[in-house]
């Protein structure tokens, strides 16, 4: 049985890792080596596209992080989650929700909606 709430810490876990040495175990647990991400505003393709990703977050919304909001669902091999991006212990700034594909435990596919962003 897929166990829903591991595969979206693992996810959420890696978004806020800093230390490059540390987020390179953290995404080989969370993705399949082939993994996908697209969402509005990026994309990137297997773990070096993703620490990429996370890398840009993280210089643009320094000292920000991830949390999950509410439970994961899903079926099959299929995940939804929420989160909030903001800083530790203050209003979210940034919501989103993100669908995955699953394979062996780990997410081989994302695609990510943003649902509240800030004012441009």
């Amino acid at each position: 049985m897929t166990d829903l709430n591991k595969i979206a810490r693992n996810y959420i876990t890696a978004w806020n890792e800093s230390d490059a040495v540390r987020r390179k175990a953290l995404l080989e647990a969370a993705f399949t080596s082939d993994v996908s991400y697209r969402d509005p505003v990026m994309q990137g393709d297997g773990h070096e596209g993703i620490a990429a990703l996370i890398d840009g977050v993280q210089q643009r919304f320094a000292g920000f992080r991830f949390s999950l909001k509410g439970e994961p669902d899903g079926f099959a091999d299929r995940i939804r989650f929420s989160w909030n991006l903001g800083p530790e212990g203050a209003e979210s700034v940034i919501e989103g929700t993100d669908i995955g594909v699953i394979e062996n435990g780990r997410l081989k596919s994302v695609t990510g909606f943003l649902d509240k962003v800030p004012a441009q």
